[in-house]
């Protein structure tokens, strides 16, 4: 028997009565789960399988494939359903997670980064274009892609006013070094940079805590998504329902 914390990212139904589970692992990355009998399943252990449900999972596993024994709720995370835009939004993390997120994969720190953009998303304390942000940003960088946001990559210039995030490789140039040859690239200031750099560099206990004016946002946020879905080479539907809705 296998037993591990982790949050529910799809649940689909299967026949009448039991359905598919995906869920995000401390230890296993993304694992599909068969849950026997579900719409019979009533209390705590119902609740525990359901669309973002954080719970604690036991599992028996055959071959390659897991059939859940029993689970225990930890947080439902049942208020974002208050809200179309949260709920869209937190869809949206689940996809991209589903997409990225291999089988057998360490995967708490990514875990933890998606169940505190959940917090806040949740109790509404930090705005959905932070969050949004902040969890396309960190989690590229959790798994490989990583933006070179130290220094331009031409002279070495640390703080320069004017400079060019080129999104194929996430390095940045300053206006003297930078020449038009094509590349897609975003022109920033260094406020937005310094946001960058402390999305992708911070430790999780100050991550959400930094703030930016409403335009530096507009662009920080136009450029988070634009480097995921290039590196990802893919688009998600479910990001396009929510930003539908803004």
């Amino acid at each position: 028997m296998i037993i591990s914390e982790g949050i529910v990212l799809r649940e689909r139904i299967v026949g009448e009565q039991d359905k598919f589970i995906d869920i995000l692992t401390k230890e296993s990355g993304v694992l599909e789960v068969s849950v026997k009998g579900a719409r019979k399943i009533t209390g705590k252990s119902g609740s525990s399988t359901q669309l973002f449900a954080y719970s604690r999972f036991c599992l028996n596993q055959k071959g390659e494939r897991f059939f859940l024994n029993s689970a225990e709720p930890i947080h439902i995370f049942y208020d974002l359903r208050n809200s179309l835009s949260r709920i869209s939004l937190a869809s949206y993390f689940a996809d991209v997670l589903r997409d990225c997120i291999n089988p057998e994969a360490q995967s708490a720190d990514i875990l933890r980064l998606f169940l505190n953009c959940l917090h806040f998303l949740e109790k509404g304390t930090r705005s959905e274009a932070q969050l949004k942000t902040i969890f396309e940003l960190r989690l590229m960088s959790e798994i490989g892609y990583m933006p070179n946001i130290i220094m331009c990559l031409g002279c070495g210039a640390f703080e320069p006013e004017e400079l060019f995030f080129c999104i194929d490789d996430g390095s940045f140039y300053c206006a003297d070094c930078f020449t038009e040859n094509g590349e897609n690239y975003y022109k920033i200031t260094l406020p937005v940079l310094n946001a960058v750099r402390h999305i992708v560099l911070t430790d999780f206990d100050r991550l959400f805590n930094f703030r930016v004016s409403d335009n530096s946002m507009s662009v920080l946020a136009e450029l988070s998504e634009a480097y995921l879905k290039h590196h990802l080479e893919r688009s998600f539907r479910t990001l396009d329902f929510y930003k539908s809705l803004l």
